[in-house]
């Protein structure tokens, strides 16, 4: 996971301010409970991503051809794999 848990907490703070203090939600419950939920849903997405980055990755190590991380080929390639798994895992 590439976020800590202070920086999730934050940032479900400032995000549900700033949809409060622009009228484009009204809470109907407790807002840690809604910042419960929002830290759950980010932390199941960023585990979803890792999971598709490791899967893309053992993909293009499969190749026989030697792929350089960094090139404009792996980048094509690693893009259009994380689509694809992604769309199989039902987020696409």
């Amino acid at each position: 996971m590439r976020l800590s848990d202070d920086k999730i907490s934050h940032l479900t703070h400032i995000v549900l301010k700033a949809l409060i203090e622009q009228k484009t939600v009204t809470p109907l419950v407790d807002e840690s409970q809604i910042r419960r939920e929002m830290r759950r849903v980010i932390v199941n997405e960023l585990k979803l991503a890792d999971s598709v980055d490791e899967a893309v990755r053992r993909k293009l190590q499969s190749y026989s051809k030697k792929i350089y991380e960094g090139s404009s080929e792996w980048e094509v390639l690693y893009n259009k794999f994380f689509d694809e798994e992604t769309a199989r895992k039902g987020r696409g």
